[in-house]
């Protein structure tokens, strides 16, 4: 039996920002630390198991994203009561609002899982972005690509405040939300692999305090990212 079972929910369909790389970024943290992973990749013709540790969604397309949320509600809804942790990027992010609003200006019903409701941007947010993270993990970097003015309600809080970019578009300067076992982010890159310190806070949440390994390589792809501040 894995340490960590992981599930993938609709690559095919939410993976559009080749956010698949958090799931391998995550797989192969954990093997840093001699810990095994079962990695799973849904079908969205297949059933969603629901006793996984954790469940990522990525972004994607306005009907992917609508398709995708109808077809997760009832499993996603199952897993989060059982406890598992979900990361969820960008579309994946509003999904698990209470609704969301497309390009054409139609509401959908989101997974209620967020307290948290999107509407549209006047002007899509597209480039670098860097976040100081509420969380003990530094600053947060990747890249952003939507069309979405995310809104948190009381029950949700920020995983970071804007330093460059545009983040949940509130008027605010945040970025990203937390509610229990939900972490979220409009950030792309993917935002697992170019900052390991978060990728371990996810972690932690599953199997406790992680050992130090040597992140040489990606501080000095973070450095990079960072360099304009």
């Amino acid at each position: 039996m894995a340490d960590v079972t992981i599930v993938n929910v609709f690559p095919s369909l939410m993976g559009t920002y080749g956010d698949v790389g958090n799931e391998l970024a995550l797989a192969h943290r954990l093997r840093l630390r001699g810990l095994t992973t079962e990695c799973l990749r849904t079908d969205p013709r297949e059933p969603i198991p629901t006793t996984a540790d954790l469940y990522l969604i990525g972004g994607g397309e306005d009907r992917a994203q609508v398709l995708a949320a109808s077809l997760m509600a009832d499993a996603l809804r199952s897993a989060v009561v059982k406890g598992a942790q979900v990361f969820a990027v960008c579309a994946g992010f509003q999904i698990l609002g209470e609704s969301f609003t497309d390009g054409q200006g139609q509401t959908h019903a989101g997974l209620g899982l967020l307290d948290a409701v999107t509407h549209p941007l006047k002007e899509r947010a597209v480039g670098e972005a860097i976040i100081n993270s509420t969380l003990p993990v530094g600053a947060i970097v990747g890249f952003e690509n939507h069309r979405g003015a995310t809104t948190l309600g009381p029950d949700a809080t920020p995983l970071g405040r804007v330093i460059t970019g545009v983040g949940n578009g509130d008027g605010q300067r945040t970025e990203g939300a937390l509610q229990g076992t939900i972490m979220a982010t409009y950030l792309h890159g993917p935002v697992l692999a170019l900052n390991p310190a978060l990728a371990d806070e996810v972690l932690s949440r599953i199997v406790g305090p992680l050992p130090p390994v040597d992140d040489e390589y990606a501080e000095w792809a973070r450095a990079r990212r960072l360099s304009p501040l």
